[in-house]
């Protein structure tokens, strides 16, 4: 196999499809750096970063044959925040859970506003297609930041009631968000 200068992420993509071990050793050379900084900039945590991109590249080599990859560059890095959005959720008990959070959503904003823009609107109209009454159960807990208590008084209901709902919200827009083969960065901030 010739250097790694002398293909394109697009010809290096269908040699991984083909099973072509130096394409992926390619490939690792060529991101793994920028995937670690990723990961790190957010976890401020080695390793735990290095742990993530590990998985990213076992993952990639895995699923080398169905995984679908228009734009490696861009493939690489979704699949890291999104990992990292995972490490993240599982330690919001963390007190700098929040800022780490602000950060990730800041960089996407950044680098891909307009994934970010198709994400919100995705979410939206998976909110909206939710019943009355869990729409608006939803709404108060999310975007108006009300306990589940504060719900429960506000609308007349039990707490249990809105426990019921926002577990049924959650589940109709998990379901809507994989049909769409998305990894919502919005699902992450709002299933918090």
């Amino acid at each position: 196999m010739a250097e790694a200068r002398d293909f394109s992420d697009a010809e290096l993509t269908e040699l991984l499809r083909k099973g072509d071990r130096s394409a992926f050793t390619i490939i690792y050379n060529n991101y793994w750096k920028l995937l670690f900084h990723t990961a790190y900039r957010i976890l401020n945590n080695t390793i735990a970063a290095e742990d993530i991109v590990q998985d990213i590249f076992v993952s990639l080599w895995n699923r080398k044959n169905e995984a679908v990859i228009l734009n490696l560059k861009a493939y690489l890095q979704q699949a890291t925040r999104f990992a990292v959005y995972q490490a993240v959720r599982e330690k919001k008990h963390d007190d700098a859970f929040y800022n780490r959070l602000a950060l990730v959503t800041a960089d996407i904003i950044t680098d891909n506003p307009l994934l970010f823009k198709e994400q919100q609107e995705l979410l939206s109209e998976i909110i909206n297609a939710l019943p009355e009454d869990c729409k608006e159960t939803f709404r108060l807990s999310r975007e108006e930041g009300m306990t589940y208590k504060q719900i429960a008084a506000f609308l007349n209901i039990s707490e249990k009631t809105v426990e019921k709902r926002i577990t049924k919200s959650l589940k109709h827009i998990r379901k809507g968000l994989s049909l769409s083969g998305c990894l919502s960065v919005l699902s992450t901030i709002f299933f918090l």
